[in-house]
């Protein structure tokens, strides 16, 4: 993955971890995502934010509201 982050073939990188071999390929990806100015999220959570952002911005559906707002009951 390093060598097309390099390449300019990968602009966001979604990387949820699981198991020791797989911490050790994310500091590698995490490091160079860092050097590379790449947006790198580590959770779902944070995956479904972005995909959210992404689509609404695709959709031209953008604006501003307090956070609260997002939260009522």
């Amino acid at each position: 993955a390093v060598n097309e982050m390099e390449a300019g073939e990968i602009q966001l990188i979604i990387n949820t971890p699981l198991g020791p071999k797989a911490h050790q390929d994310e500091a590698e990806m995490r490091a160079a995502a860092l050097r590379l100015g790449i947006p790198c999220l580590t959770t779902l959570s944070a995956a479904a934010a972005a995909v959210e952002g992404i689509r609404a911005r695709q959709e031209q559906v953008t604006g501003v509201a307090a956070l609260q707002e997002y939260h009522r009951v």
